[in-house]
Order: structure tokens, then sequence, then C-alpha cells
């Protein structure tokens, strides 16, 4: 079982669009505050590793942290993530390989 759940929506067209915007949840049926502190850190670094590079900047996103997340492996969640994009259709067209100049290296926080 994933250990969250992703929900997109476009952004409102009246709405001037900052970088893309992502929410977390997890309700108090996960855990005490510790666990549930804990589910949300994990999600965190996920959108932060995944959403910026891959999804698509016209939608809104929301990860709802699920009591599996405690447990479930980060690499597994990491490829739910992806796979969850994709099923949402909600992956970013691949940049071409041409735009980044081989030897360009990549910045990292």
């Amino acid at each position: 079982m994933p250990g969250f759940v992703l929900q997109a929506a476009p952004v409102p067209s009246d709405y001037t669009p900052p970088p893309i915007r992502v929410g977390f949840t997890v309700s108090r049926k996960v855990g005490n505050a510790v666990a549930r502190n804990r589910v949300r850190r994990r999600l965190r670094e996920l959108a932060r590793m995944i959403i910026p590079g891959q999804a698509r900047g016209d939608l809104d996103y929301v990860l709802v942290g699920r009591q599996a997340a405690l447990a479930r492996d980060f690499a597994r969640m990491h490829e739910d993530l992806v796979e969850a994009l994709k099923r949402l259709k909600a992956l970013a067209p691949a940049a071409p390989a041409a735009a980044i100049p081989a030897g360009t290296p990549i910045a990292t926080p």
C-alpha cells in the first residue's frame, strides 16, 4: 500500500502562478504528532526532490500522508510519486537532451 495519495487541481485562471504550489496533510489517524510530523517531513522531501523538475507547473498538488509512509522505503516512495504523476498525466514534458550542454553541473540546494 502506498504511503500517500496525490491530488492535483488546475491553478485558477485569475491567479498569477508562483512556482509550483504543494500542500501536505496528514490526519490524526496516522498516529501521534511525532509520527504525523515524520510522515510530513518525508513527503516534503519527496516533493522537493521530484515535483520542481518533473511536474507540470499549471497544477496545484496535495500529498495526503498515510500510515504506510512510516515504514515504507524512501526509494519506493520516490518511485510511487513518479508513478502517481504519470497516472495524473501531470509529468512535465521532458526537456530535449540538447537543451542542457554536457558537463553542466546540476545545482543542489
